[in-house]
């Protein structure tokens, strides 16, 4: 796919400005009415799902627990979102233990260097998880080797394990079939962009559930 078809209006040559304007409104129009349509189709049809995963992750948070993200790419920034969200909330939230591996940079490194970027979420996992803690990781493309072995490991320990992916859900709808990730949440597009935004849309209500079933501070 090129950024011709992607965007052709920045392509087509033309010098009328106003024609140009209609052709960026009419796109982000197509983009927004987009994204729009993926969100409630994964909110319809997930959210007995959702609400079940946010009551677990509000048992684990009440029981001492802590939250680990983890995510390459794109999804290592949507982990820090995560994570930042529930450890400062803003006012009226409760603040709630988390941790996004991707940003203990020093770890990531020396276990990409010294063993293989496959066990880079994996080993911090196993070195500090413990059963009342959460593991939560996102890949767009639901194959990413790093983080279902992060989260292979995380059910081993008996962590609690939710997963966010995209197009069909890849590798990790087949080990959520085989019972190896507790909660698995598929963004049906084959877009990068509209996966991440209905990610986003997905780990904004499982935090304002959880909120909800533990309460205010």
């Amino acid at each position: 796919m090129t950024t011709e078809s992607l965007y052709p209006f920045l392509h087509a040559g033309a010098t009328d400005a106003a024609a140009l304007l209609a052709d960026v409104a009419r796109s982000t129009r197509e983009k927004v009415a987009e994204i729009g349509r993926l969100r409630e189709e994964v909110l319809d049809a997930d959210a007995g799902a959702l609400a079940a995963c946010a009551s677990e992750m509000a048992d684990r948070f009440a029981r001492g627990g802590r939250l680990y993200v983890f995510g390459n790419g794109g999804s290592s920034t949507d982990a820090m979102a995560v994570a930042s969200l529930y450890v400062d909330p803003g006012p009226g939230r409760r603040p709630l233990p988390a941790l996004a591996l991707p940003c203990d940079v020093a770890t990531l490194t020396a276990l990409a260097n010294d063993i293989g970027f496959e066990v880079v979420f994996a080993r911090p996992l196993a070195a500090a998880g413990r059963p009342v803690d959460i593991a939560f990781g996102l890949s767009t493309s639901g194959g990413s080797a790093n983080v279902l072995r992060g989260l292979a490991t995380a059910r081993e320990r008996g962590l609690l394990t939710v997963g966010l992916a995209g197009y069909s859900g890849g590798a990790m709808a087949e080990a959520a079939e085989r019972g190896e990730i507790d909660h698995l949440f598929v963004m049906p597009s084959v877009s990068v962009h509209r996966i991440q935004e209905a990610q986003t849309t997905v780990y904004q209500v499982l935090w304002e559930l959880v909120q909800r079933a533990l309460g205010s501070t």
